[in-house]
């Protein structure tokens, strides 16, 4: 019996790789537009929001730290997703984190979901609205009690209403 060695180069291993990885990319983002009950074309979203919104919500952007006025938002209320107007946190759950983004230990029930995001080259949980699945940020296991998470999220994926 004959033996047969396979051999694999060097470029056929980092193809497999990069398809590997290109895979999980795809299942990792956002999904699909038509799992959410509010749509809107691409058009449509961009008539709906600031471009700031748009970049932050549907193109999964990261403003600066520090810059958004929400950050020094205290009254007692509520904060909504800026895409649809949902409740996504009480005011009671903010507190400040020291990053420069507006900062939650635990969402409102049924507000958010999560998916893997691999951006950075590391998984991290990102954040995004139930409703629209527009992102909101980031959720991080250094939070303060009694979750010891941190809801880290943009100031401009979110509206505030008081009360």
């Amino acid at each position: 019996m004959p033996d047969h060695k396979v051999t694999v180069s060097r470029r056929v291993l980092l193809g497999w790789a990069g398809s590997t990885l290109a895979l999980a990319a795809c299942g990792s983002g956002q999904a699909e537009a038509a799992t959410y009950p509010v749509r809107h074309s691409v058009d449509e979203w961009r008539r709906l929001l600031t471009p700031g919104q748009f970049w932050i919500l549907r193109e999964k952007g990261t403003e600066r730290p520090g810059s958004s006025p929400l950050l020094n938002e205290h009254r007692k209320g509520t904060f909504l997703c800026a895409g649809c107007d949902l409740d996504l946190f009480a005011s009671s759950t903010k507190f400040d984190s020291h990053t420069g983004w507006p900062s939650f230990w635990a969402p409102l029930k049924n507000a958010v979901g999560y998916s893997t995001d691999w951006d950075t080259g590391d998984p991290r949980q990102e954040v995004h609205c139930r409703r629209c699945g527009g992102h909101l940020g980031h959720v991080f296991d250094d939070g303060p009690r009694p979750t010891g998470k941190r809801y880290c999220m943009n100031g401009l994926a979110l509206k505030f209403r008081a009360g």
